[in-house]
């Protein structure tokens, strides 16, 4: 979904994600769009989805902020802070793990999460070191494959009880050296 109450930017986003078809009779794009159109399905779901919002938004905050009270003061992981311009919806809980203070690097804690059947993910790989623009120019990445190599997505489902955090935290505090 989309709002604003600017009409030009609206309309360019209409017109991009209905794959940028020119006003002629035949196919015709000068400009390279997008299918995102939403069908009526999805979009009766996603109405139903806002009504349940601010609940699910308080959730994810109070996941972050448990995680953040048992492993804030831990010594080689960082929280990804909050922008002073705004308040997160804490949509997921990322941990940066600095191997050399921490005793593990984020695989070593990714696996052993994973053996206690606990899901956890890296964060996103780098759109420059992804194969399919292997062949391509990149200008700076550092701060991307930092936070590649180091952050780790924690479990952050909004039904996760005290007891399911714990578990979490036990299974990446014993990773610890």
């Amino acid at each position: 979904m989309l709002t604003s109450d600017d009409k030009t930017l609206i309309d360019q986003a209409r017109f991009l994600s209905q794959q940028a078809r020119d006003p002629a009779p035949h196919y015709e794009h000068s400009t390279i769009g997008y299918n995102y159109r939403m069908s009526n399905i999805v979009a009766a779901i996603g109405r139903g989805q806002l009504r349940v919002l601010d609940d699910r938004v308080e959730s994810k905050r109070r996941i972050f902020a448990y995680y953040q009270e048992k492993l804030g003061n831990v010594s080689g992981i960082k929280f990804m802070p909050e922008a002073p311009y705004g308040i997160s919806n804490r949509w997921l809980t990322v941990i940066l793990i600095t191997p050399e203070e921490f005793g593990a690097d984020r695989e070593t804690v990714r696996i052993a999460l994973e053996s206690k059947n606990i899901e956890a993910r890296p964060v996103w790989k780098p759109m420059h070191l992804q194969p399919v623009f292997k062949n391509n120019r990149c200008i700076g990445g550092e701060v991307a494959e930092d936070l590649f190599n180091r952050g780790l997505c924690l479990p952050s489902g909004t039904a996760m009880t005290e007891e399911d955090l714990d578990r979490v935290i036990e299974a990446i505090l014993g990773c610890k050296r």
